[in-house]
């Protein structure tokens, strides 16, 4: 899967806020009805990591900049609680590059042949994790931790691994589940509870 196509014109500012437009892209619009605010978003403040698992992503990609539209690029400011976890997920659609703003993170990512890439780093430091790969970041430090990752993609897509999982709508079958893990019924049923 290539990236984002190239713009064919200066930019291409989503008119479709709403995303009623279901293809890859949104229409664009009238170029004399462009202003700079469609090129700005006020909106990476710090967000509430105050849940299960202690971080929280605030994205910034075409839905909320309309004139990412075409440009293939999008970024997120990640907030982490002490011991919170951005959980194992990937981007189907884009490489994303994280650079430690505060704090100390523990990052990975899962090779397709399952090999396990890790590192701490501090403020400061940046790690690459490739285009639809599995991978992770944890706040090692003894405060809350920030970073911001920039995307390949206006809209590269989020699968959470364990949500995907266990929180299925409807449910995947409880005999696939208990196969892949090598688990029984009661606690895949425990797991899918903490996910309904």
């Amino acid at each position: 899967m290539g990236g984002d196509p190239d713009s064919l014109q200066d930019f291409c500012v989503n008119a479709d806020r709403q995303g009623q437009v279901s293809v890859n892209g949104f229409s664009c619009k009238d170029p004399k009805m462009v202003s700079a605010a469609d090129f700005f978003f006020e909106g990476l403040r710090r967000g509430d990591t105050n849940n299960a698992v202690g971080s929280n992503v605030t994205a910034a990609n075409v839905n909320q900049i309309a004139g990412l539209n075409t440009l293939g690029i999008s970024l997120v400011r990640i907030d982490y609680a002490m011991d919170g976890i951005n959980p194992p997920h990937t981007h189907p659609g884009a490489t994303e590059i994280l650079v430690l703003i505060k704090g100390q993170l523990l990052v990975g990512f899962i090779e397709t042949i399952n090999k396990f890439h890790s590192k701490v780093f501090k403020k400061g430091d940046v790690f690459v994790f490739p285009k639809g790969l599995l991978h992770f970041q944890q706040n090692l430090g003894e405060r809350n931790a920030v970073a911001i990752a920039g995307l390949s993609s206006q809209n590269p897509g989020v699968q959470v691994t364990a949500n995907s999982l266990f929180g299925a709508n409807p449910a995947i079958p409880d005999g696939v589940l208990t196969k892949a893990f090598r688990s029984d019924k009661t606690l895949v049923d425990f797991i899918q509870g903490k996910f309904m």
